[in-house]
């Protein structure tokens, strides 16, 4: 439950504080900008950009007045690197990156310009981040893991399960494989590297008898999750997802934070820095809240019954 004398009191002092920063910003006439580089195959889609900027506004940088976001994304992996090149000639005042693959490409770039990043799995200490990076990290191995064992119990009885994997995600992969011996399951992987890898990767599921899916974290595969859901529903394959976003598309199920959350919180973390915290005396941090949401439409257009045990646990059901 949550405290709303304690919510208000908060919120309120956040609309306070934003204003004020911003004024003192406005002063000194200085406006600072924010590189952000996103691996997706298109541009971040809803709500991740409006919940950054949100963020951005909570610590006293609003758009357009005192901070400038310089967004950057791949439409292929090969210019990561060029892209990331690109904001540091800019000469930003701090980088957001998304994904493991992201972080190491910043991380190459540069060894000055801090570096926040969300990512699947944070390697490292998280009380004490080095060098000129910190961020958050979204537990993504451990979640992977979860929502393995959250198909096992919608389906007792699976046990040939696809896995959409991104060649950057090679640490959920080793924590699914152990968790599948455990579960009796035996996992296909498949990578994927672009939109054109799709088509393939489902067809191979199809030869192989594929009783479900389910697709691992990644910046990449989350931008291509409108075409995965689509080949899903047309292979009738039940699906697990990383964001409620897509099982709002028409995804089986999710569990992981909020998509909104975690991008609001990162930009939080920018904001400290901004404010002249160095990244090295900023703790990673992680999400506090992970959210189980149902499609029950899609699991009946697939024929199956969710067992009630589950959808109690719910925190989100959509019929």
């Amino acid at each position: 439950m949550i405290d709303r004398r304690r919510f208000l009191s908060g919120a309120s002092a956040a609309l306070l504080a934003a204003p004020l920063a911003a004024e003192a910003q406005q002063a000194q006439g200085k406006v600072v900008r924010v590189g952000v580089l996103w691996p997706g195959a298109s541009a971040p889609r809803p709500p991740r950009l409006e919940a950054f900027r949100e963020g951005l506004r909570e610590s006293g940088y609003v758009e357009g007045q005192n901070v400038a976001t310089d967004l950057r994304h791949a439409e292929g992996r090969e210019r990561l690197r060029d892209l990331a090149t690109e904001l540091v000639r800019l000469r930003v005042d701090a980088i957001t990156t998304f994904g493991d693959l992201g972080l190491q490409i910043a991380q190459r770039t540069t060894s000055t310009i801090p570096i926040v990043a969300l990512v699947d799995d944070f390697v490292g200490s998280f009380a004490r981040p080095v060098g000129n990076i910190t961020g958050v990290s979204i537990l993504a191995p451990e979640l992977s893991v979860k929502r393995l064992e959250l198909l096992k119990e919608i389906l007792p009885r699976v046990s040939r399960v696809a896995s959409l994997s991104d060649p950057a995600t090679g640490t959920q992969v080793k924590s699914m494989e152990a968790a599948a011996r455990s579960l009796g399951m035996q996992l296909q992987f498949l990578e994927v590297r672009g939109r054109d890898d799709l088509a393939r990767a489902f067809q191979a599921a199809k030869k192989e008898r594929a009783e479900a899916l389910h697709v691992l974290s990644s910046p990449l595969l989350a931008s291509l999750y409108p075409t995965i859901i689509g080949l899903a529903a047309e292979t009738r394959l039940p699906a697990t997802y990383q964001w409620k976003e897509h099982v709002e598309a028409g995804g089986l199920l999710s569990y992981g934070p909020s998509l909104a959350g975690v991008w609001r919180q990162t930009a939080l973390v920018v904001g400290k820095i901004l404010k002249g915290t160095k990244p090295a005396n900023l703790p990673v941090e992680q999400p506090n809240k992970f959210e189980l949401v149902i499609n029950l439409k899609t699991a009946k257009a697939l024929g199956m019954t969710i067992p009630s045990s589950l959808l109690a646990r719910a925190d989100q059901v959509i019929e």
